[in-house]
């Protein structure tokens, strides 16, 4: 199962990009100790050097919200999720503990001003492709509100949409018993190649040193 973009997305966003992962034979768990005492540290670091205020003194943040700006979207009404875990952390609410897949998730999310996304695979049907929102594009998201995706930045299979840059659905996310599961890094514009690749190569290591299994495959998905 591998990820496409539609065409007409690089109309408006000529130079954007998608890391990819899918694991196979992961064993989720609560956070390990280890996981949770680097991550609380990552925090306290970040609330030392950033303030909740400035947050597009950050890069990814900056250029992810003209990314969207370029999609005809408001960045200030509908906000990239690596933004939102961002300010909710800068703003001194503590880091969300959910698994061990998804913590990893989050904490890179937050790590590299990127969104990030992480889907149980054995939900998905069919192929599944990054393209703009129509109008009955909908689903029930994470945050507890029915996502209305119109004009947005998606992820959808053959049953619909499940994902985007903004916040994932309820439909395919990751619990405990997830075994196999698809990873996909939304990279701004202004993320060179042999950045997107160091990402790609550090995420898949973290994300198996805690979760086991393998990776069955990664890859970039680019305009060219």
């Amino acid at each position: 199962m591998k990820v496409r973009i539609d065409d007409a997305v690089f109309e408006h966003l000529p130079h954007f990009s998608l890391g990819v992962l899918h694991y196979s034979g992961v064993s989720l768990t609560d956070s390990p100790k280890l996981l949770q005492g680097r991550i609380n540290l990552f925090v306290e670091s970040l609330r030392l050097e950033h303030e909740a205020g400035k947050l597009t003194e950050i890069e990814g943040v900056r250029e992810w919200r003209a990314c969207f700006k370029k999609l005809g979207i408001d960045p200030s009404r509908y906000r990239p999720s690596s933004e939102s875990l961002l300010r909710r952390l800068l703003q001194g609410n503590a880091f969300f503990w959910v698994n061990s897949a998804v913590d990893v998730n989050n904490f890179l999310s937050v790590h590299h001003a990127l969104p990030y996304g992480i889907y149980d695979e054995n939900k998905l049907t069919g192929s599944v492709v990054c393209r703009l929102g129509q109008a009955a594009d909908q689903y029930e998201g994470l945050n507890g509100r029915e996502v209305h995706m119109e004009g947005k930045l998606l992820l959808a299979d053959d049953q619909g949409p499940f994902g985007s840059p903004i916040v994932d659905s309820v439909r395919t996310r990751v619990t405990d018993q997830s075994r196999n599961l698809m990873q996909v890094i939304f990279f701004h514009e202004q993320v060179s190649p042999i950045k997107r690749d160091e990402i790609l190569g550090s995420t898949a290591r973290m994300f198996t040193e805690i979760n086991g299994g393998e990776v069955a495959l990664s890859y970039i998905v680019t305009s060219g």
